[in-house]
């Protein structure tokens, strides 16, 4: 029979799969001999049960009332005893951390009888009555979903009842009468009295944590951060550790390190008299930690003895809740720390620097996603700024948009293509959604750990936390700062997630140290520890991958940036735009031509023009290689649209004005319309259409690089044809371009090194690799159109129509447009590569669809041996750090 109770003192941090990263991690501080409030886990086992047969599996209850059992006779109180009765948590804990996107209930086990004898017993109605309207108004909400606001409201009435402005004000009979209001409104919204039984409460709690796993926030966190769906959540019952027991207590959250910067020394948030969920929440604005060594030397000494054991034992920055009850310190979880980009790069070269972790560790510390975000720009430091307030600075960056008050409105504005600012008194795990949408959020309440700053912090978003000296009037869409200026939804602010100030209007912006660092202008000892530490792990990041990293780029321009950020080649230079601008009339006058002698006029005056794009080019790559992409697209991309063009020559007509010229551009453009162009004539069937059309491009090419080496210099051309899907087209493009070869050998008397491949874009070309490599010196995959053809999606369309709700249902778990879809499009470029190596053991094999700057999707190609990638020029330097996590991570799998 499955087993689905662990104790605290039978698990590990190893089992997380089982246990959840929260249980796992309670088991490991237990075994350390930290102090831990005694309790037990419900594995994900039981969850995924629940959630397949929609109830307990069978011997849960039971397993359950055998661990209750246990606590009780360990603590000496029983669950719903009247006189001294025992109190438990219940806290989910899935096995990669989720923030707020799942239930907590606390302090079950009260009830209207045990209440009075939890005050007599402890000498405290305050904290009783406190401790029974807590669970009263978190088990409305969390298992009986209920609106949250109804109990919030009755609080405020409280509050203004009794003249004053904290909860901590109010008295025993105050919140007694709370009590009774809260449980008359939960018999008003759901119909059923509060349960009284404390087995029901804990049966029902457990339940809804379960449920929790797929409600609309979790499984939209877990869309964003790429969690599977099927893993299930893991349920902690503890033994409540009371931080609102009076000034002598207290809850609080710590790092071992700064999450925002990864600089060392104290950090953390810290509330007298307030149980965990008030930290969290943001509901009430806390002190710093540092304040607790006034007010609890003891405790406070005790806490960083134990975050200095957990970051020896974990190696890492740990996240850490903890509770005082009167005096005495209780740890309540622990793990390794969310962080900000600037963060993990920081803490990866400190870590490696105090000997704690490897160099192949640093680099699995770090993402490129990560990357990313250290290169998006900052606020100018100079210019005229109208400071209106400053909070917390909780997760960096800027940010600047339209104000807006509630996440629905910040989805559908960000949909209609608004940046917004998403402005809550604090947020909870319900504005999620809102969260994903803004470019930047800010609270006036709470601190650096609350669920605004921890989810902000994980979503690489801007956030401000803490502005307490804005009154935010939520219902009333609209902020005031202290001086009395009145901020209305829609207009624009601007935030700084790293001094914490907010602004009215919009604030330039300007490029990131580590943008900078990757241009050369600044060495990597005058951007500061960041940018040191991102030197340090780039270069350890080079020195370890495997893969060569090139870059798309059509221009010399985007060619010397590419350079610049480390790119080892051109993957794909696209042609096309060689022929638009003043140059469209040339593909003009080459569709019109009605003989070989007209063509070969207009060849004659585009070669020029393509030589000396590409001379520039070669130059800027200075010997490395570049890969040409010969014409691609469809003709009717560079004609004048058909439906202008009809009114034109029918407007001439009616008014008998001359049209001949129109006229046959028009006959043209309807012999070339196509129902669907991207299956269509382009690529290599453009080429064969229009004999001489590849051969001059060749010409040009090869002719640019004969120039580049009579100067001196060096290229490497490397000659793409694409769209092939029969060994056959391949073939008779390649004698195309051997006269092409041959004639710019007898024009410049030098000896031209060039290769000829092909892109693999059809699954065509993927299953009949084995004799397209008989006569390529190389592949590259077009993975953006050979995700197309095999879905059978036109991307333009289906991301504007059904995409959406295609991942909404799960159909799709993520869109293969940016990570491969290994299953499909990844099996054809596996057969392509094995069949097209066997054919030719030596052939090399790259990718330049956008997946290749797509840190999932770079792991793959890694794992199926290809030579290169290519991507943009900004994400060069991530596709660098992906590719040698990507090998650490490969060989990590085979030991």
């Amino acid at each position: 029979m499955t087993r689905y109770v662990y104790d605290f003192a039978e698990g590990s941090m190893d089992q997380k799969d089982l246990l959840g990263g929260k249980g796992a991690n309670l088991s490991e501080m237990t075994n350390l001999g930290i102090p831990v409030p005694p309790g037990f886990t419900i594995t994900t086992e039981a969850c995924r049960a629940y959630l397949e047969g929609g109830a307990f599996p069978d011997g849960l209850d039971a397993e359950i009332d055998e661990h209750v059992a246990t606590l009780e006779k360990a603590m000496g109180r029983s669950l719903g005893d009247n006189d001294d009765p025992l109190l438990v948590s219940v806290r989910s804990g899935a096995k990669f951390s989720m923030p707020g996107m799942m239930e907590t209930v606390l302090n079950i086990g009260l009830n209207d009888v045990s209440v009075e004898g939890l005050a007599k017993q402890t000498g405290n109605p305050r904290f009783a009555w406190d401790s029974y309207r807590r669970l009263v108004q978190m088990f409305a909400k969390t298992v009986l979903d209920l609106d949250g606001d109804h109990f919030e409201d009755a609080l405020d009435e409280a509050k203004k009842a009794k003249g004053v402005e904290n909860d901590l004000d109010l008295d025993a009979d105050d919140l007694k009468a709370l009590t009774k209001r809260f449980e008359q409104i939960v018999e008003e919204d759901s119909g059923q009295p509060f349960p009284q039984d404390p087995r029901e409460q804990l049966r029902l709690s457990v339940e809804a944590v379960f449920k929790s796993w797929n409600s609309d926030r979790a499984v939209l966190y877990r869309r964003r951060e790429r969690i599977p769906s099927d893993l299930g959540t893991a349920v902690n019952v503890q033994v409540m550790a009371f931080g609102n027991r009076g000034t002598a207590s207290g809850s609080g959250v710590a790092f071992t390190r700064d999450p925002a910067t990864g600089a060392q020394g104290v950090y953390g948030d810290y509330l007298v008299n307030a149980q965990g969920e008030d930290v969290v929440a943001g509901i009430r604005n806390t002190q710093p930690l540092t304040d607790l060594e006034a007010l609890d030397k003891t405790s406070y000494d005790e806490l960083l003895d134990i975050m200095e054991r957990l970051e020896q034992h974990y190696r890492d920055m740990c996240d850490i809740e903890f509770t005082i009850e009167d005096g005495k310190l209780w740890m309540l979880q622990t793990r390794v720390g969310k962080r900000t980009a600037a963060a993990a790069f920081r803490l990866a070269n400190d870590f490696l620097d105090e000997g704690m972790i490897s160099e192949d560790e640093a680099l699995q510390r770090v993402t490129g996603e990560q990357l990313v975000q250290l290169m998006f720009p900052h606020f100018e430091s100079s210019g005229s700024r109208d400071l209106l307030a400053t909070g917390m600075s909780a997760s960096p960056g800027a940010a600047v948009g339209e104000v807006v008050f509630d996440s629905d409105t910040a989805v559908q504005r960000a949909e209609e293509g608004a940046k917004v600012i998403l402005v809550r008194r604090e947020t909870n795990p319900d504005d999620l959604h809102g969260m994903v949408a803004a470019n930047g959020i800010l609270t006036s309440r709470g601190g650096k750990t609350s669920h605004a700053a921890v989810v902000a912090r994980g979503m690489g978003r801007t956030c401000v936390c803490g502005a307490e000296a804005l009154d935010v009037d939520v219902k009333g869409k609209q902020f005031t700062t202290p001086n009395g200026t009145v901020v209305k939804e829609g207009e624009i602010i601007s935030i700084d997630g790293s001094t914490g100030e907010i602004f009215a209007g919009e604030v330039a912006v300007t490029d990131s140290p580590v943008v900078r660092y990757f241009e050369g202008e600044i060495g990597p000892e005058e951007g500061g520890d960041l940018v040191a530490a991102v030197h340090r792990i780039m270069t350890i990041a080079d020195a370890r991958r495997r893969m060569k990293v090139r870059a798309n780029a059509d221009t010399a321009e985007d060619a010397a940036r590419a350079r610049r950020f480390g790119a080892e080649g051109i993957g794909l230079c696209r042609t096309e735009h060689m022929f638009l601008g003043d140059r469209r009339h040339l593909v003009e006058e080459l569709i019109l031509a009605n003989s070989a002698e007209e063509r070969q006029l207009v060849f004659d005056q585009l070669l020029p023009l393509q030589r000396a794009d590409f001379i520039e080019i070669f130059r800027a790559m200075d010997g490395l290689p570049v890969t040409v992409r010969l014409l691609d697209p469809p003709l009717h991309e560079f004609l004048p649209d058909i439906t202008e063009l009809s009114v034109k020559v029918a407007v001439a007509e009616a008014r008998g004005e001359e049209h001949e010229g129109d006229s046959k551009m028009l006959a043209a453009v309807n012999r070339l319309h196509e129902e669907n162009p991207m299956l269509g004539l382009r690529g290599v069937r453009l080429g064969i259409a229009i004999p001489g059309l590849f051969e001059m491009q060749s010409q040009a090419i090869l002719e640019a690089a004969a120039v580049v080496a009579e100067d001196g210099g060096k290229a490497l051309p490397e000659i793409m044809v694409p769209l092939v899907g029969a060994v056959e087209e391949l073939r008779n493009i390649k004698e195309e371009i051997a006269h092409a070869a041959h004639e710019a050998r007898v024009k410049h008397s030098v000896h031209l090194e060039h290769l000829v491949g092909t892109m693999i874009e059809l699954p065509r070309a993927a299953l009949t690799a084995g004799e397209i490599a008989a006569s390529a010196d190389f592949f590259s995959f077009g993975t953006n159109d050979l995700t197309q053809t095999t879905w059978g999606f036109s991307r333009d369309d289906v991301e504007a129509s059904f995409f959406s709700r295609y991942l909404d249902a799960g159909i799709l778990g993520f869109s293969p447009f940016e990570t491969i879809d290994a299953d499909g499009v990844g099996r054809l470029v596996r057969i392509g590569t094995d069949e097209g190596r066997a054919t030719k053991p030596d052939l090399k094999v790259g990718v330049c669809g956008e997946h290749g700057g797509d840190p999932e999707s770079v792991h793959f190609f890694e794992v199926r041996k290809l030579d290169y990638v290519s991507c943009s020029p900004f994400r060069v330097p991530v596709a660098r750090l992906e590719a040698a996590r990507a090998r650490v991570g490969a060989e990590d799998a085979t030991r």
